[in-house]
């Protein structure tokens, strides 16, 4: 049995970009945390309604795809910065030192929200062997309206190399990605769940099996 744990910068990241991964993971016996970054609040906006309706989501997603525990790091969403690294590094690395995931999901790089990037650089900041010796695997997930729509350099590319098969996981990531109803949208809106299908379908494809999701693989110790 595996500890595995996955980070977003705000909830629905973590079932769009590798939500059919950690149902397999669980259905194997892994133990799945969640730590999530951001949070909203109505002293900055958001109706109580709104807020209230988030935390419930939050708590279904958990329970309907099987994670033992759900971290809150409650930064105000959409405020990540460099700065906020001095706080968050030294968080994140707390709850790795207690969890001991021996697999890291984390977002990419260079996704197009600042949230996810600033998210990345506190994460891969408490990857480090000599501090971390339980850490096997580090991986970057795709997350459809962010990966896409980053600048489309060389040097900030998504370059999938990892690929896992969710052909008996979609169904339900679909049901669980549901959930969040204020997020998901009717195609053409890249959160949509067609447009999740449609990844799936062409990550499938890429791996040769009928429904796929990919991964960057940053770091892999075999020990």
């Amino acid at each position: 049995m595996k500890n595995i744990i996955v980070i977003s910068a705000h909830p629905d990241d973590e079932i769009i970009g590798a939500g059919g991964t950690l149902l397999k993971h669980v259905t194997n016996g892994d133990s799945v945390y969640w730590l999530i970054v951001t949070n909203i609040f109505e002293s900055h906006g958001f109706t109580g309604d709104k807020v209230e309706s988030r935390q419930q989501e939050i708590a279904t997603v958990a329970k309907m795809a099987g994670f033992k525990k759900v971290y809150h790091l409650n930064y105000p969403t959409m405020s990540l910065s460099e700065s906020s690294l001095v706080k968050m590094i030294p968080e994140i690395s707390s709850i790795f030192l207690e969890v001991r995931p021996e697999i890291i999901y984390c977002l990419n790089r260079s996704d197009a929200h600042s949230d996810h990037r600033v998210t990345f650089e506190a994460v891969i900041a408490c990857t480090k062997s000599f501090r971390y010796p339980f850490v096997k695997q580090v991986l970057m997930y795709e997350c459809i309206s962010e990966t896409e729509f980053a600048p489309a350099l060389a040097e900030r590319a998504f370059l999938p190399n990892y690929f896992v098969d969710i052909s008996s996981y979609l169904e339900e990531k679909l049901k669980v990605l549901s959930v969040y109803t204020s997020e998901i949208g009717v195609h053409p809106f890249p959160r949509s769940l067609r447009n999740v299908e449609a990844l799936a379908t062409f990550r499938g494809a890429m791996a040769g099996v009928n429904y796929a999701e990919a991964f960057q693989l940053i770091k892999y110790i075999d020990k």
